[in-house]
């Protein structure tokens, strides 16, 4: 059995663009009826068991904990405005969605990684999403991420080659380097390389040696060492706040894989597609029922 999980808002973003750049006008729906056909898509290339997780508030409580932590401020009220358009097609499409308000999408994601993994009969995992932050769910094979724009298959080799750390060493990668997608800075100076080289050797950010003379012993240089080494000793508060905001939290309830299994639309979807003039989603999906 293979599982599918797609990341709504990061698929809501990248079909509202990309219509933009196929037509010049659009309905005001565009973005949720791009969604809606690849995921009918990803059902007609065989896909049995599939969970959609969205930001239903892209606040959370991860903005509790640090001020500049991303928010809705600023985002393309066309896309916010579509968030719950794309919800509830999609539970009329007949596919489970989880639409986080206390957490984020991607903590419904790693929770239904955890909940897969558990299961013997899941051979792989698929996160359709090529957020880095997912990369601290990527286990070998077994958990792998695919960017759909470009068809690439990111296991843990690729996590390793990408970032220079395995699966286990991307919070404390992120936590060092800082994220600017979710709004946190990381410590002044520490950039990519640093960050790798650091982590490949001590594994995680509280097992790296306050001290850079204790880093040559240990045979590592890197340029910069006692402005790192500084910035890290000073930077201890923060950067256990920045690893906490990095971790992604697997304990939100997602079901059981047995319930994301797809068994078809509802009545409600041909209702929506009708009105919106894309009356042939509703029939794809009829037609791929039958045939399931």
């Amino acid at each position: 059995m293979i599982i599918h999980l797609v990341d709504g808002t990061y698929e809501l973003y990248r079909q509202f663009y990309g219509q933009l750049g196929r037509h010049t006008e659009e309905r005001e729906n565009a973005g949720v009826i791009g969604v809606l056909s690849s995921t009918l898509q990803l059902i007609e290339d065989g896909a049995t068991h599939i969970g959609v997780a969205t930001d239903h508030v892209i606040e959370s409580f991860r903005n509790d904990l640090w001020a500049g932590y991303k928010t809705s401020e600023g985002m393309e009220p066309e896309i916010l405005r579509q968030i719950p358009q794309l919800e509830e097609a999609l539970r009329a499409m007949g596919i489970t969605v989880w639409a986080m308000e206390e957490f984020e999408a991607d903590d419904a994601l790693a929770s239904a990684v955890r909940v897969a993994c558990e299961d013997r009969r899941v051979h792989q995992v698929r996160l359709l999403t090529p957020d880095k932050d997912l990369g601290q769910c990527v286990s070998g094979r077994r958990v792998v991420q695919v960017d759909r724009r470009s068809g690439t298959v990111i296991d843990e080799t690729v996590v390793r080659s990408k970032f220079g750390v395995g699966p286990d060493s991307i919070v404390d990668y992120l936590a060092l380097v800082g994220d600017t997608a979710d709004g946190f800075p990381g410590l002044p100076g520490w950039g990519a390389k640093s960050a790798a080289t650091l982590l490949a050797k001590y594994g995680d950010v509280m097992s790296i040696p306050e001290h850079h003379e204790q880093w040559l012993v240990d045979g590592i240089k890197v340029r910069g060492a006692e402005k790192l080494a500084t910035a890290l000793r000073e930077g201890r508060t923060d950067v256990e706040l920045f690893r906490i905001l990095a971790t992604l939290v697997d304990t939100v309830n997602v079901g059981s894989v047995d319930d994301w299994k797809w068994a078809g639309p509802t009545d409600r979807f041909a209702e929506m597609t009708e009105a919106w003039g894309v009356a042939k989603l509703s029939e794809r999906a009829k037609t791929l029922r039958r045939l399931k």
